[in-house]
């Protein structure tokens, strides 16, 4: 089965990429979270990277509301 990277609603608090990834990696969301603050605290990277995501990653299909 392949993999695919997508913004999803469920467990979302912004935009739903946070929990993408964390679905994608199969780890818990608040780890990809925390990781984003700390990028974003060290130069802010992950802001910027943040937004880019949101904007390029597809929602999910079978989590549109």
């Amino acid at each position: 089965m392949k993999k695919t990277l997508y913004r999803v609603n469920e467990n979302k608090m912004i935009a739903g990429v946070c929990a993408g990834f964390a679905e994608y990696f199969d780890v818990d969301v608040t780890w990809i979270r925390l990781a984003l603050v700390l990028f974003s605290l060290m130069g802010g990277c992950g802001l910027v990277a943040y937004l880019v995501a949101a904007i390029i990653m597809p929602v999910k299909p079978d989590s549109i509301v």
